[in-house]
């Protein structure tokens, strides 16, 4: 069986700024019936564990570094025997959830992860945080936009490390140079396409977030 996408959504808490919200999270698993890559490790390793379903994980991989996405990479990394991997633009928050603990490796703009004969094109999209990434697969139409893109609109900028303008940068530059036929796997929330936000961009600009 070829790549495939699996994917679980877990519930906790997310942390800055000295405030705190509930939050439900997307989890997404790329991979065969051998070996998969996991994006964002949120709050419950047993449920991330459940999807993984006895695979050999190649690479936690880490939108950015709000606690929300990354609390429980380094105890999932640990049970898989897998690295995490984060873009280093984004280590000033992954100090806020794990102190001097570091991640194994940094993820780049242009780099290719490969699983399942397929591969994973990072897609630096600072914005909602300075080292957001996307991940861009081709083979499988989608791309996994953390809290870059959803449907609806960009991620929240009004928070320590983002910027706006930035954001609207990366979602005009990267995302919605790809097909209109992506799918839009965000962080949190529904699926869409790029096809479908594309037209909003302006209405974005317009009312500021």
């Amino acid at each position: 069986m070829g790549a495939r996408i699996d994917h679980t959504t877990t519930s906790g808490t997310f942390s800055l700024d000295g405030q705190t919200f509930e939050v439900d999270n997307n989890v997404w698993v790329i991979g065969d019936d051998h070996e998969c890559v996991v994006i964002d490790a949120p709050h419950d390793v047993a449920a991330i564990q459940e999807v993984i379903d006895g695979r050999r994980v190649l690479a936690v991989l880490a939108t950015h570094a709000h606690d929300d996405h990354v609390r429980v990479a380094p105890e999932l990394a640990a049970v898989t025997n897998a690295p995490i991997r984060l873009h280093p633009d984004d280590l000033v928050l992954w100090r806020n959830t794990h102190g001097s603990t570091q991640p194994d490796a940094h993820l780049a703009d242009g780099q290719q992860i490969r699983v399942a004969g397929i591969a994973l094109h990072v897609l630096h999209t600072p914005g909602h945080a300075p080292g957001a990434v996307c991940f861009d697969a081709p083979e499988l139409d989608a791309v996994f936009t953390g809290d870059t893109l959803f449907a609806g609109g960009p991620g929240a900028t009004g928070r320590s490390y983002s910027d706006f303008d930035v954001i609207v940068e990366s979602i005009r530059d990267k995302l919605f140079a790809l097909p209109g036929s992506r799918k839009v796997h965000p962080g949190h929330g529904a699926t869409t396409t790029i096809g479908a936000e594309r037209p909003h961009l302006d209405e974005w600009i317009s009312r500021g977030y």
